[in-house]
């Protein structure tokens, strides 16, 4: 395994306690070149897991906090007229930066929230007429509370398709929460967390998840799972062939984490739901019956067959 990774899981750890699970999936996220949305209630970690992994990677950091009144040159930059030289001068917004935290994206308004499509898909934004690249490698987590409705606008289908992963951290438990109040009783655990990797290292990184080694068989399996919420019953509307790409992508990301480089098919089945459970619409009678998307995505990962050894042959 790469030293790297528990270096980095080391340093978060430092401000996040008991959410191993999470703080993998979201640094396979980083590695696998996709964004993060992490949708939870208040006050249990989401920012500063962000400002953590932001400090213990080295990266730049950006920070918009969506209200209804953020505009779109809030978050992209703006133009501005330089009475010395008679021109306009692009002031680059908070987005440029390696890595982009969109604090309650869902209670800003769909055009603000439109600006940041050409940005998570192409890594570059256009402010009047002008295109601009951002600096490598970049990362947008967002957040948002998935109860409370007052003064939210929610994310359109196709923006949250550009998350690679969406991730609940949920609450901590009693042993747990005493430990979180002990440890700032003095001091605040993000000023403990330091850089322990560079933006190059990242990129390195990055280079080697896209040459770990998956087989046809995994891809086509990847394929048919997301072909199989197309034709479920409880399912309106499956996944989009980006899914497949994320899949792939997030399942070469974790056989690095796990020190191999190759894929197999828990790689895959372990991360199918993180990848999948917000790109799916429920029918209308489903959520009647109050199904959730992980149900759903459940019973179709049951009933695809996973491939066997017997398959390569």
């Amino acid at each position: 395994m790469d030293q790297r990774i528990d270096l980095i899981l080391n340093e978060v750890k430092k401000v996040i306690v008991g959410k191993d699970d999470v703080l993998e999936t979201v640094l396979m996220a980083v590695l696998a070149g996709g964004h993060v949305l992490l949708e939870d209630v208040p006050g249990v970690g989401k920012t500063q897991l962000a400002l953590a992994f932001s400090k213990a990677m080295g990266m730049s950091y950006g920070r918009v906090q969506f209200t209804p009144d953020t505009m779109a040159g809030d978050v992209t930059g703006f133009s501005i007229y330089n009475k010395e030289t008679g021109a306009f001068e692009f002031r680059p917004g908070p987005v440029f930066s390696n890595f982009f935290l969109g604090d309650e994206i869902n209670r800003t308004s769909p055009k603000t929230q439109a600006a940041l499509l050409q940005v998570m898909e192409e890594l570059q934004a256009t402010v009047d007429g002008k295109t601009y690249r951002l600096p490598e490698p970049f990362l947008c987590v967002a957040t948002q509370n998935p109860l409370g409705s007052a003064g939210t606008q929610r994310l359109p289908d196709s923006q949250l398709d550009r998350f690679m992963v969406r991730l609940s951290m949920g609450y901590p438990t009693v042993e747990e929460t005493v430990r979180i109040v002990r440890e700032r009783e003095e001091v605040l655990p993000l000023d403990a967390v330091k850089a322990v990797t560079s933006t190059e290292d990242i990129l390195q990184m990055r280079r080697l998840v896209c040459g770990v080694f998956i087989a046809d068989e995994l891809v086509r399996y990847a394929a048919r799972l997301c072909e199989a919420t197309r034709a479920q019953e409880d399912i309106e509307q499956g996944v989009s062939p980006r899914a497949v790409l994320a899949l792939v992508q997030m399942a070469k990301a974790r056989a690095y984490c796990k020190g191999r480089d190759y894929v197999v098919p828990e790689d895959l089945s372990v991360l199918f739901l993180p990848v999948c459970g917000h790109r799916i619409v429920l029918t209308p009678r489903a959520k009647l019956h109050k199904k959730t998307p992980e149900a759903a995505l459940r019973e179709t990962l049951s009933a695809v067959r996973k491939p066997s050894p017997a398959d390569r042959k």
